[in-house]
């Protein structure tokens, strides 16, 4: 055992990806709703008959709103989450001041559950409470399943959903901009934008790419076609 780092036992064998951080969930949710928004928005008033220019607008607009939007909406999230947890901290804290000797029970009887003998199960449940820190943490692993260390930066998960958001929601508005804007364009660039971000996504997951692009092309299909009824539907002079 002496070749391996015994303080980072993982290292020679594998490693795990930071989970925590808040930023990869932010990005993807933030990418594939800025993609999957904003080119339904354009498939439904450019099915509805507006202008190229309208549309361009009509994108832009949704670009802007919708980051800032989302941006709001992560950072208020985030944070909501992490004072929860602040919460679940006071409250450990406060039954272990109050009641120790329930609260070592407890952990002694989880402990047993887990298959520990029961002397060995008392014994650990003392030694993690000589230290009040380690108890609430340990406590709170086993009953909620969090760790008081482990909270994603509301900033992170705003920024990063901002700027996904916006690079997704220009994709299929991009031919609009450029002056050789048609429906079509914008529809492929949308389906580009998707495959994509989808791969991308099942990249960092682990999970076959092919299957992870080909999802989000179906989610963002069924939102256009929905939108390009309506569109059809209503019509610029019913609107």
């Amino acid at each position: 055992m002496s070749e391996y780092n015994i303080a980072k036992p993982h290292d020679y064998d594998h490693r795990h990806a930071d989970v925590s951080a808040g930023w990869l969930r932010a990005s993807v949710f933030g990418a594939m709703d800025g993609l999957v928004s904003n080119l339904g928005l354009i498939a439904g008033i450019a099915a509805a008959g507006a202008a190229p220019g309208i549309v361009a607008i009509t994108g832009i607009s949704g670009l802007i709103a919708g980051a800032i939007s989302m941006a709001l909406g992560e950072y208020t999230s985030v944070r909501t989450a992490n004072e929860q947890l602040d919460a679940e901290v006071r409250i450990e804290r406060e039954a272990h001041l109050r009641n120790p000797e329930g609260e070592m029970a407890e952990l002694t009887a989880l402990l047993e559950n887990l298959g520990v003998e029961p002397r060995i199960a008392e014994t650990a449940a003392e030694q993690v409470h000589a230290n009040a820190d380690q108890a609430v943490r340990v406590h709170l692993l086993s009953e909620l399943g969090v760790s008081p260390e482990e909270r994603p930066s509301p900033w992170v998960a705003a920024f990063s959903s901002l700027a996904a958001f916006g690079i997704g929601a220009l994709i299929p508005i991009l031919p609009f901009i450029f002056g050789f804007g048609t429906l079509g364009f914008g529809l492929a660039f949308g389906a580009g934008g998707l495959l994509i971000a989808g791969g991308l996504a099942a990249r960092f997951t682990k999970r076959n790419w092919l299957m992870g692009a080909a999802r989000q092309l179906l989610f963002g299909g069924i939102a256009v076609a929905v939108t390009y009824t309506i569109g059809s539907l209503l019509g610029v002079s019913v609107a």
